[in-house]
């Protein structure tokens, strides 16, 4: 964690996270993942080795994955933010993916698995319905597991991937109904 107490003075930023806009002060040399922990109480950013090295912070920064410890709040501003917490429904129900990770066992200790989320999350965006392995294990690749082979994470996406197959072909776009 970074520490507050510095002599530096405080930078205004405006964020989007999560669908909700943020005005705060923060210190300029405050990362990403630490406003997203503390200061907004999200805590489902998990924070690991700190280099950027494991992937474990990842977050969606205008729809991309980035590394939330590398990156520091105030690079933020004027920015829209996804974390794991934005994927739940309303009342709490599982998307797609998260229910996907559930189906095939994808979670183990779950530490990675928000990290896990939010690039497969980037990878389905970009790549709709996608379920070739290797090109998922290139999107995951840059998010370090301990837990498994990854077998079970590629699994849940090409599961998920299957399901927005399947929803394509019910509703093509351009269909009004």
């Amino acid at each position: 964690m970074t520490p507050t107490s510095t002599n530096a003075t405080p930078v205004a930023i405006r964020v989007e996270v999560n669908g909700t806009p943020y005005e705060r002060e923060v210190e300029p040399r405050r990362t990403l993942a630490d406003f997203l922990r503390e200061d907004l109480g999200l805590k489902g950013t998990h924070v690991a080795c700190e280099h950027g090295f494991c992937g474990n912070c990842n977050v969606l920064v205008d729809g991309a994955a980035l590394r939330a410890c590398l990156m520091f709040a105030v690079q933020a501003d004027g920015h829209s933010i996804e974390t794991v917490e934005s994927l739940a429904g309303p009342g709490g129900e599982l998307d797609g993916l998260q229910q996907a990770f559930t189906e095939h066992h994808a979670l183990q200790c779950g530490f990675c698995t928000p990290a896990m989320l939010m690039t497969a999350t980037e990878f389905l965006r970009e790549h709709p319905g996608e379920t070739d392995e290797m090109a998922i294990r290139e999107a995951i690749s840059g998010v370090l597991c301990r837990c498994t082979g990854y077998q079970q994470i590629v699994d849940a996406i090409q599961s998920a991937a299957r399901a927005q197959q399947t929803a394509h072909s019910l509703n093509p776009v351009g269909d009004v109904t």
